[in-house]
């Protein structure tokens, strides 16, 4: 009878001592400044349930069906765009339906000069929100649509926001 070689399988090997140097102990930081930007009133809403989590640098805004450069701080205070992406690392955009489309492309036409990464959320069927859909496209790295608001929420926690 033949003896087989035991040899220690991947995970055994991964927590050995020799390989501990190869490890990062530091904890992932979060992002630095993280806006999201509902651009409808029932994202509005949505934004404002997500508010009230505990995140690290999230700021809520709304935006303007005009596309005009104006946000609002969810307790209303007109913030101009410019203003709200400065110093920024991720723009979430939060639509229901087509009435931010001017504004969702002025966020992606900002974002993608000053290098940001921005990321729509299209709640609903998808439908309402075609115009806002095709204004982020050529500029958000992620694009989800989805009938469940807890995947933005998700979303969020992902972006570590």
């Amino acid at each position: 009878m033949t003896t087989a070689t035991t040899y220690p399988s991947e995970s055994a090997r991964a927590a050995s001592a020799a390989e501990s140097r190869f490890r990062i102990d530091a904890p992932i930081v979060p992002a630095r400044a993280a806006r999201v930007v509902a651009l409808d009133e029932p994202a509005a809403s949505v934004a404002r349930r997500l508010a009230g989590h505990p995140w690290a640098h999230a700021r809520f805004y709304t935006g303007q069906a005009d596309g005009g450069g104006l946000l609002h701080q969810l307790d209303g205070a007109a913030v101009e765009l410019e203003e709200v992406l400065t110093g920024s690392d991720v723009v979430v955009v939060l639509a229901t339906e087509d009435g931010g489309r001017d504004t969702a492309a002025a966020i992606g036409r900002l974002c993608g000069r000053r290098g940001i990464t921005t990321a729509g959320v299209v709640l609903g069927d998808g439908f309402e929100a075609e115009g806002a859909v095709a204004a982020l496209r050529p500029y958000a790295r992620v694009l989800l649509l989805s009938a469940d608001e807890s995947d933005a929420f998700e979303l969020l926690t992902a972006l570590r926001v």
